[in-house]
């Protein structure tokens, strides 16, 4: 095979390696019973523990309001529905390993060594979730959790881009479509 076609597969491969350990799971819930229509105006609980630092707190609620506000809500002090964001970092466990065994035999006795090799670094993950809480009824009517790769050595420019992508993935299908 030509030199440039190995490094393109390599490359490629590569690549598809580092989005799958950057991706972004999003898990949802709501109200089947609530009417989205109703809702035009939102704020944030004013005592909100995000648990992110003040700088990520602060990117991750300018992309979600360039979010909502792209898809016609706005901020207001006396708002239809409240938002709460809560986050948590942890270590995931490796999630593969590769088994390595050595045995021999003579005159009918037997022996074995078996050695588990991780071939994955648990990494650290953040779970991000919103709350949507109707402001009258102070009742929750839309919930979503996200998890992805975190870095907390990486640059500003890198987390930004991060979190916009967590509040595109999470609000992509928001509001729901109810049938």
């Amino acid at each position: 095979m030509p030199s440039n076609y190995k490094k393109s597969v390599l490359t490629l491969v590569l690549g598809a390696f580092l989005m799958s350990c950057s991706a972004i799971r999003v898990n949802y819930d709501y109200d089947s019973q609530t009417d989205f229509s109703g809702y035009t105006t939102y704020n944030y609980f004013s005592d909100m523990q995000t648990g992110l630092s003040g700088l990520d707190e602060r990117r991750l609620i300018r992309a979600l309001d360039s979010m909502l506000q792209s898809k016609g809500y706005r901020l207001t002090e006396e708002p239809d529905f409240f938002i709460n964001i809560l986050s948590e970092e942890y270590r995931s466990a490796p999630n593969s390993a590769v088994g390595v065994g050595v045995g021999g035999t003579g005159r009918n006795v037997g022996g074995g060594v078996s050695i588990g090799l991780p071939i994955s670094n648990s990494g650290i993950q953040r779970m991000i979730q919103f709350d949507f809480v109707d402001a009258q009824r102070d009742m929750l009517f839309w919930q979503a959790f996200s998890e992805s790769g975190f870095r907390d050595n990486a640059s500003p420019s890198v987390r930004e881009s991060q979190l916009r992508a967590v509040v595109k993935k999470v609000f992509s299908k928001f509001p729901p479509k109810i049938k």
